[in-house]
């Protein structure tokens, strides 16, 4: 998390001019960047946010410092609704100099900030919060992209299974399938995450960890398993001699875990294998997982359980998808559908 967290400051050292004579020490950061540094890391530490979300967040108010520093602004005090309103607008326009941001990653940029000066105000920083009356704009509701089942499966049978990269890619994607995992999540997991012996002819199951760390057992189908079984048979022993020995389920061709970005690669390999021209993800697949569930009569809390989301709200998007599907075969099929 250090590295997410840190503010780069450069330090005297004694390397950099000749004779030993320490170089004079950068000026320290500003009391704005120091008490946004503080927000980072109660998000990280205290909150528990995932890495890649805190990431984010201070990307988001790594621009909204510099645009503060542009208006002449230093400390949180100093910060007025006038300077939110303008960086607001800056983020849709590129005023800023900055890259113009869709609604729906502006109004992610605003809630980094509002939750910025809600924390600033509980801690005393600021006697006040100017960014109460800041809102977000209201991106418009866009429905998750799902690929059909029979592209899914032609996605996983494009795959090689005779070589130990074949084994692992299969397993991966079955996986990805069958538990709507989140890629972070797939690649995250170690081999004792697994529980692949089935208990009471129950599915096997696998424990997942989500964003801010929250645990959830999700099931496993029988082809996932299957395919995960010969993969840690044959395939993961000769990918794990390549390396040092890691508890990494998914391993790389060196024998590390395997990255997000080749978990990617393979995917749209597969995909491009399979002849499917559509953009295909990670992402897609946890969305075609939850759109097969609805549209197989799964309630849409136990998919809301199954995919981590913390709020029910979250999940119905996907119910909008089956609903426009069930029109269309209404349409279809209902002999006075149409005058």
């Amino acid at each position: 998390m250090d590295e997410i967290l840190a503010t780069p400051v450069a330090h005297g050292n004694t390397g950099g001019i000749p004779g030993g004579v320490p170089a004079a020490p950068a000026a320290p950061a500003n009391p704005l960047q120091r008490h946004l540094d503080a927000y980072l890391q109660h998000l990280g530490v205290e909150r528990g946010m995932a890495r890649n979300t805190v990431s984010a967040y201070r990307r988001d108010l790594l621009r909204f410092a510099a645009f503060l520093a542009s208006q002449g602004v230093t400390a949180p005090g100093q910060v007025q609704l006038r300077h939110l309103t303008g960086f607001a607008q800056a983020v849709r326009d590129g005023a800023d100099g900055g890259s113009v941001l869709s609604a729906r990653s502006a109004a992610r940029t605003i809630v980094a900030v509002r939750g910025l000066h809600r924390f600033w105000e509980l801690e005393g920083t600021t006697v006040d919060n100017p960014a109460v009356d800041l809102h977000p704009p209201q991106p418009g509701k866009r429905l998750p992209k799902a690929i059909s089942v029979a592209e899914v499966t032609a996605i996983l049978e494009s795959i090689n299974t005779e070589t130990e990269a074949g084994q692992r890619d299969r397993a991966l994607l079955e996986f990805l399938y069958s538990t709507g995992a989140r890629i972070s999540e797939a690649v995250g997991l170690d081999v004792d995450d697994l529980h692949l012996e089935r208990v009471s002819d129950g599915p096997a199951v696998v424990r997942l960890f989500g964003k801010g760390s929250k645990e959830r057992i999700v099931p496993l189908g029988s082809y996932a398993a299957n395919a995960l079984d010969a993969y840690l048979v044959r395939g993961r022993p000769a990918l794990v001699a390549k390396g040092t020995g890691t508890p990494a389920l998914f391993l790389n061709l060196r024998g590390g875990r395997l990255s997000r970005q080749s978990a990617w690669t393979v995917l749209t390999t597969a995909a491009k294998r399979a002849g499917i021209e559509k953009d295909v993800s990670p992402h897609t697949l946890r969305h075609s997982f939850a759109t097969h569930l609805l549209e197989g009569g799964a309630d849409v809390r136990v998919v809301q359980e199954l995919l981590g989301h913390a709020s029910v709200t979250t999940t119905q998007v996907y119910t909008l998808v089956t609903a426009d599907t069930l029109r269309e075969i209404y349409a279809a099929a209902h002999p006075r559908a149409h005058a």
